[in-house]
Parts: structure tokens; sequence; C-alpha cells
């Protein structure tokens, strides 16, 4: 058994060798990544910094600006695409790769398919996006197979709502934002209006809706009081259903499923258990955001993992800035309860500001304890950004993305620290600053730990937060501790959120090594992972242990040889 650690990352930035970076620039002008960049090399590289699985983000056909007309690729109208390289999570084709991607687009779907073979070769797992609550207002498939038919062509536009319809309709309304959509001469049209992917039943959305897509239809009567048409199942679930089958085909590992709790939880119970029976190994990962549906989706809808944004991510964010005591992760993990385990924990994704930008933290450094925490902290999986692991700050206006924090997903860009990283391929350090190679080291100590300790990968979990209110051996607004123990492993570990160097005494509780069943007497030695520092041995229940912290740092102590109570009665009784 291995502890999940993930690896985002978008092919369209990585590997992308051109330095040019004009804001709103072309692919021409600013280039673009490839699937070919991942060599076994890179995926080697990747696979040594302690990583399990890829999330390759935004592998689909998606909208664009872009067009290949001598291969028959349309390009989309530029009023209906944010930014000229559009957004990944605007599908266009269901059944096709963006061919941006491609060194040969005709072989575009070959060079995936050895793409996942070269992953799978690096010992890596391959996750990719599936997008199912809406798709790109051009939707139009050119690759999709056999009999299959596209979504809308047999709708009945005449209607809102149809249990046979793909979309929603705005019936005798043109497609009319509340923003000018001239662009590219002639003016975008749209007749009748579809219903705009964030549930605007408007034939009016703004900027701030996901204009550029159309929501699709799972048989909700959004108009009648939601009413459920489930009773025949509705001609998207088939549909849908049938494109988790064709990329599970494709013997990838893994789908991150995009606003996944925008579609009923219906729909995922009946298609999820349909793909496994198929493809057994195939795991679901599900970006939701209210915890009230959080079960409801895990035991009903079927979902392996769901992401932990509202409660662990924005918690850590709010402590790393100050806002929020350390304390407060106690409640994360409180509030979630039987599945905690099933928590995808984060500090940074393609949506999420980047932690070294201004609108974060302002320096990676700062967020290091947060990272210890999420690491270490659960048996559940670990995602990491591409970059972070550089401190990448993210702060260019790249163009549709604007100067935002964020890297962008809208536009043709290079990012110049994984472009030193990735150095046309020679993957090494040379063009990384010391700062940049100092924090890599730390990544990758930690995230290799948690595989290659048996207690963070899957051992018990004591907090120890309760037994250590304020005092002036202990600040719990800035440290938080916990205990990890498995086989023949025990770890203390503190992370400190304080950006001075701290010397704490942690109290142990007896009720620590009563629930691990530890005789903590007969404990031989000690020393702290992070630094490789040997450390006093002796711990005893109901008393203190003394450890020095430096700022916005951490330690794990293991303390080894240890003799469990049901040895030392064996022992005694002979």
């Amino acid at each position: 058994m291995s502890k999940i650690i993930i690896y985002q990352i978008l092919p369209k930035l990585f590997g992308n060798k051109k330095t040019a970076n004009i804001p709103h620039g072309t692919l021409e002008e600013n280039g673009t990544g490839k699937m070919s960049a991942f060599t076994p090399k890179v995926l080697k590289e990747i696979r040594k910094m302690g990583f399990t699985h890829i999330w390759y983000t935004g592998l689909l056909e998606h909208a664009t600006q872009t067009g290949y007309p001598e291969y028959g690729i349309r390009k989309n109208h530029p009023a209906i695409v944010k930014g000229k390289a559009g957004s990944p999570y605007a599908i266009r084709d269901y059944y096709d790769i963006d061919p941006d991607l491609a060194d040969s687009i005709p072989n575009r779907m070959p060079e995936f398919e050895t793409l996942v073979e070269r992953t799978h070769q690096a010992d890596l797992k391959v996750i990719i996006d599936f997008v199912p609550n809406h798709v790109a207002r051009q939707y139009y498939s050119d690759a999709k197979p056999g009999k299959t038919v596209d979504l809308g062509a047999n709708d009945d536009i005449q209607t809102t709502f149809s249990p046979g319809n793909n979309f929603y309709y705005i019936p005798g309304q043109v497609f009319a934002p509340s923003f000018d959509l001239e662009a590219g001469g002639k003016a975008y049209h749209e007749f009748p209006a579809k219903v705009t992917g964030n549930d605007c039943f408007s034939a009016h959305p703004d900027k701030n809706d996901w204009y550029e897509t159309v929501k699709l239809n799972y048989g909700i009567d959004y108009m009648n009081n939601h009413q459920t048409h489930f009773d025949l199942i509705p001609d998207t679930w088939y549909k849908m259903r049938d494109i988790l089958l064709f990329w599970a085909s494709k013997n990838i590992d893994g789908f991150r499923c995009d606003m996944a709790e925008m579609v009923p939880v219906e729909f995922w119970g009946w298609a999820i258990p349909l793909v496994k029976q198929a493809y057994p190994a195939v795991q679901f990962i599900a970006e939701i955001y209210n915890p009230g549906q959080y079960h409801h989706y895990l035991w009903n809808g079927k979902f392996d993992y769901l992401y932990d944004k509202v409660g662990l991510y924005d918690t850590l964010r709010n402590i790393v800035c100050g806002k929020q005591p350390a304390l407060a992760i106690t409640g994360c993990w409180q509030s979630v309860g039987d599945i905690q385990d099933r928590m995808l924990y984060f500090l940074e994704n393609h949506d999420e500001q980047r932690i070294a930008s201004t609108f974060f933290a302002g320096d990676p450094q700062k967020a290091l304890p947060a990272l210890v925490v999420l690491a270490a902290m659960h048996k559940n999986p670990v995602m990491i950004y591409s970059g972070q692991e550089l401190g990448e700050k993210g702060m260019e206006a790249e163009g549709f993305s604007g100067l935002d924090g964020r890297t962008t997903i809208f536009d043709y860009w290079s990012v110049e620290s994984l472009r030193n990283w990735y150095n046309n391929g020679k993957i090494n350090t040379a063009l990384l600053t010391d700062e940049q190679k100092a924090l890599r080291d730390f990544y990758i100590q930690l995230l290799t730990l948690c595989n290659s300790s048996e207690a963070i990968r899957e051992g018990k979990f004591f907090d120890l937060m309760y037994a250590n209110p304020h005092s002036h051996f202990f600040n719990p607004d800035k440290q938080y501790a916990f205990m990890r123990h498995a086989g023949n492993e025990l770890l203390l570990i503190i992370a400190n959120f304080d950006e001075s160097e701290v010397d704490v005494e942690v109290f142990l509780p007896a009720a620590v090594f009563d629930y691990f069943g530890i005789d903590e007497t007969k404990i031989v030695s000690a020393k702290e992972l992070l630094s490789g520092k040997e450390m006093p041995a002796k711990i005893e229940g109901d008393s203190r242990y003394s450890v020095h912290l430096m700022k916005t740092g951490a330690c794990v102590v293991m303390f080894s040889g240890l003799l469990h109570h049901c040895e030392d009665e064996a022992r005694s009784n002979p």
C-alpha cells in the first residue's frame, strides 16, 4: 500500500521552450508544450521526487482560437473562447486529444497512448480530466467512434427542458451576453440560446459567468422546482458513460471529475460502478465544495476521493496568512470524521493562487509548515501543482488570465521556473536559483518520506492539541503538533507557523501511548528526519518533550526500538 501523491501538470505549459511570452500571444508567438516533452527521463525524475500519480491537465480537445483547417479541425469563434489557447474546461470534442499538444496532429491519439505507456513504465499512474457538467458552446466531435451521436444533435430546441435533450434552451431568445461579444469580425450567433454552464438560465450571461460553455442536461428540470426525470435513464447519462468507458479503455488510472457536485449524484452512482465493472482499478476524484454533500457523493456517488478545499485548504491558507490559529486544523479533520482518508489535500492547483504570489503568502517558505501538516497528518492523497516545488509566483499578466497570482490556463505561455528545470529536456537544477534548489529539495525529502515511513503511509494518528493549550511552553496559535504510529515507528510532528525561531515543549499525555499500545520507556533512539539530527530518546507519558523549531519550519522526530504492551506481556508470561 502506498500513499497517493499527485503531481498536477498542464502539458500545454510544460516543455515550452519559447520565451517570448507576449500577452495575448498566439500559438506561433508564444509556443506550447507537447506530450512528447514527458520523456522517460522526465518521468523518472518526477517519480524520484516522490510522486505516485500524474494528473495531465487539459489533454482533451477544447475550444481554442487556433485552427488546423488542413486537418479538418475548426477553430472556435473568438468571442466565446477565453484566451487565445482557450479553457481546458470548455471541451469541444470529448473523444479527442488537444491538437496543440501533438507533434504529429493526425497521430495525436497514438501519441497520447504512448504517453500513458511511458508514464506507467516510470512507475507512475495517469489521471486525466473528465468534464461532465458543461461543454464548449460550439461543441462538435469529429473523432467520435462508430454510430455515436453528437451531444445536442437530436435535441428538441423548442423547449427549455426535455429528458431526452442533452442541453437546456431558452426558446425564442438569441444568445446575447451583457457585454460586447464582437470579436474577429463576424459576431457570434446562437439561436435559441443555450443555458450557460454555471446554471445561468438566461440568454444574457455576464463576464463572470462561464459564458464560453453550455450546461449539460442530466434529467433535472431546474425551471420546474428541480424535478428529476430519472425513471428512464436520460440520454446524457448514456453518452457520458460511453465517454468514460472510452478513456478508461486507454489504460488510464483515474479521472479528476470537474465540478462533480453540479452533476446529480444519481448519475455518478449509476456510471461509476459501470466503469469499475469493466475497469476495476480506475479511480474517481470529485471536485466538490459543499461539505454537506461529501458523504452523499462518496457513498451514493461512489467516488473514491473528494477535494478538501473549503476545509483544510482554506484553513491552512488562513493560518499561513495569520488569519486563523494553528489550532483550527483540529476542527478540519474532526469535521469530516470517518471519511478523513478519502479527502484530497492540496495547497495549490490551477484554480488557486500560487503560494509565492503577493495574493497569498508572498514567500513559498511561509507555507512549508502547512505542507508538512497536509503531507504527514493522515493517510489520504496529497496533490502538488507543478512549479509549487520551485516557488513559482504566478505574478505575470499572461493575457486573458491577467495578473491574479495564478498560472494561466487560458493563454499560450511559458513558465520560467518549469522551463529552467526542464532545461530543454536535460532535467537538472543548473538554471535554478539557490532558493529554488533548497525548496525543491525540501519537497522531495518530505514527499519521499510520506511513502518510506510506514507511520505516515498507513499509521494511526493522534492530535496533541487538546493537551497543549496556550502557555509559555507552547503557542497553539502558531504551532500544531500530532503523532503517528505504525509498526516500529513512532513520529512526533510539530509545525511552526511563526516567522520566528522558537523553543517549544510539547506535552505528551499518557493516553497517546495507551492508544498506540506502546511502552514508551523502552524507546532506544530518536532522530529528527528532516535534518538528520539525533534527538533525546527519553519520553514519558504526561511529560513534556523539548524541540527547537526554525521559523516557518517543522520537525519530524522518529522514535525507534519500540516495545508494544502485548510484546511486553508475552515476555513476562513465557
